[in-house]
């Protein structure tokens, strides 16, 4: 494989987490950072050992040296990073959720196509061994018909009125919240596990907390805790409490629960799928485990042991068992896939068993997401999803 150039823009919360992945894979340099400003990008540049800084998208995605742009910027920059970068012929990682409206992220799929460069989405749960477990025992059938897909993802870091994100915002991450952010990992494992397509909704979006307090002058990271300042209310127009019901193309039925407001649950996405001879569950904080129910024989939890997963759910198992693996790993696994597809000159028009969500499956979950508003603004009836000629 040819040696990869890299640069990323945006090193705030989630950033750092990319660098260090693509750094575990041994075959790419890191060639720069970019930030809101030179100032913050030559910290964070320090901080993480990367040779070069720039204060704009603009000036890193015009480097000559960098073939790879990775955009882990709050949602808003997705898009005009993502067409800066195609523009200039690069190949083009973005954060989850890919564009703060489902036209942007169709721009942006138009646009990586036609420049024939590589496109990813960083759906990063798709890639511990025991997903992939799950997801090949479903399609070998050994839980027989997919009948109901059901979940959560629920978190606390949006619990009180002093805690604030940019995420809160709609001119910067869209007009859903908790269940556009959070919940676009929960559509994308739910088909990807399922081979199924989420085919209409029906949203009841809340608002547990309607006015918030915003800090003033200063730029609050995701996760980071009031740290005192001065504040102004903030009407909050989004949501951080909701539920939903789905229905799957194969005629499966399915319910989802999103909140950040939930005291004690840090990170807590789970899925569980009922076929017509079994039932599987995984749960995000015990990523190392996969629940079978049976009828007629005793549940069991297998447990990650590379020698017992099949082939193809081994290759993302890097220790043996016993060693601990999680959400860094899986992200290492992520880009491995990405960036290894790069290095091996593949073309992603014609490349056969793409194992990495491309800016298509990003365009889908949009459209999710804008079913789920459709419902919401409608009263909480079904509503259809539309995904426009749905090549």
């Amino acid at each position: 494989m040819k040696p990869i150039r890299y640069g990323i823009v945006g090193v705030g919360f989630v950033g750092p987490h990319h660098v260090e992945a693509v750094r575990r894979l041994g075959f790419v340099e890191i060639v720069a950072v970019a930030d809101a400003t030179l100032e913050i990008a030559r910290r964070k540049a320090d901080q993480l050992r990367v040779p070069r800084a720039y204060g704009s998208y603009e000036q890193l995605v015009a480097d000559p040296d960098i073939d790879v742009v990775d955009i882990a910027t709050p949602t808003w920059l997705h898009h005009p990073v993502a067409v800066a970068a195609i523009a200039k012929g690069k190949h083009v990682i973005v954060d989850k959720p890919m564009a703060v409206t489902s036209a942007q992220a169709r721009e942006m799929r138009d646009a990586a196509r036609t420049a024939g460069v590589v496109n990813a989405v960083t759906f990063n749960y798709r890639y511990h061994p025991m997903v992939q477990q799950a997801r090949l025992m479903i399609a070998r059938g050994d839980i027989g018909a997919v009948r109901f897909v059901h979940g959560q993802y629920l978190q606390e870091w949006l619990l009180y009125e002093t805690d604030f994100s940019w995420r809160l915002e709609p001119d910067k991450a869209g007009a859903a919240c908790v269940i556009g952010d959070a919940g676009a990992h929960w559509y994308d494992l739910a088909q990807h596990l399922t081979g199924q397509r989420i085919v209409s909704v029906l949203a009841d979006l809340n608002t547990a907390i309607k006015v918030r307090k915003k800090p003033l002058g200063q730029w609050r990271e995701a996760f980071a805790a009031d740290s005192g300042g001065k504040t102004e209310d903030f009407p909050v127009q989004v949501d951080d409490l909701s539920s939903l019901l789905v229905r799957f193309d194969n005629g499966a039925v399915g319910n989802f629960f999103a909140s950040q407001v939930c005291a004690g649950h840090k990170n807590d996405l789970r899925i569980e799928i009922n076929g017509s001879k079994e039932s599987l569950a995984w749960v995000q904080e015990r990523p190392e485990e996969l629940w079978l129910g049976r009828r007629g024989a005793p549940n069991c939890t297998l447990l990650k042991e590379p020698e017992t997963l099949a082939p193809e759910a081994r290759q993302y198992a890097a220790l043996p068992g016993g060693h601990g693996e999680g959400w860094p790993d899986a992200f290492k696994n992520l880009m491995r896939n990405v960036l290894a597809f790069i290095a091996e000159g593949r073309d992603p028009a014609t490349a056969d068993g793409v194992q990495f969500a491309r800016f298509e499956e990003g365009y889908r979950v949009a459209c999710i997401i804008d079913a789920i508003l459709k419902s919401h603004r409608a009263g909480s009836r079904w509503v259809d999803v539309d995904y426009e000629s749905k090549t």
